[in-house]
């Protein structure tokens, strides 16, 4: 595998407080997430983060969304809120954050515009979790016709059969699937 970290950009998933908080066992991927962040920060690869942020009062939530209305009922997630913030592992002051308002990262936000105005091609992408948002992104991202790479050991999921499952046997139809370590091993230009 080669990727060109001109044309790359690197982005983790929902890797905010507040998900930790609601999902046990997930620091299990963040050093990991780390050494992805740190292999593309390195190679000058571009990095973002990408989570959840609403607006007070929630009005991109509709109550005909039940997952998303408990969010809503519990008040976290609102931009500025400590439950929006990333894991500090990871999380660099001056990176890329994007907002988004439901499971893919490319729900309700402006990311497909600031990959393709920075001219990438390549997307590496992991998070939290591996059934959610890096499947929900992993398809919208390859309808979007980019080249796609999962970290495996950077994701997590609360189900380890679900995890195996995608990361073996499903993403590869539309993805690499890696493990962290290799990731540095594949930043090289054209």
């Amino acid at each position: 595998m080669n990727l060109d970290p001109r044309k790359t950009a690197v982005l983790g998933l929902d890797l905010q407080q507040g998900i930790f908080g609601f999902v046990p066992g997930a620091a299990a991927c963040v050093p990991a997430a780390a050494r992805a962040f740190d292999a593309a920060r390195k190679a000058g690869a571009r990095v973002l983060h990408v989570g959840l942020g609403f607006e007070p009062g929630y009005p991109e939530i509709s109550p005909r969304h039940p997952r998303f209305s408990m969010l809503k009922e519990r008040g976290v997630f609102l931009k500025g809120s400590d439950s929006v913030k990333f894991h500090p592992d990871v999380f660099r002051p001056g990176e890329t954050v994007v907002y988004k308002h439901r499971v893919s990262a490319f729900a309700g936000n402006s990311l497909h515009m600031i990959l393709r105005a920075q001219g990438v091609e390549n997307l590496v992408l992991f998070g939290i979790a591996t059934s959610g948002i890096v499947l929900s992104t992993l398809r919208a991202a390859s309808d979007l016709d980019f080249r796609c790479v999962v970290v495996k050991d950077a994701c997590y999921d609360a189900d380890p059969e679900v995890h195996r499952v995608l990361t073996e046997k499903v993403f590869a139809a539309q993805a690499e699937v890696v493990a962290a370590d290799a990731l540095a091993a594949a930043f090289r230009p054209d």
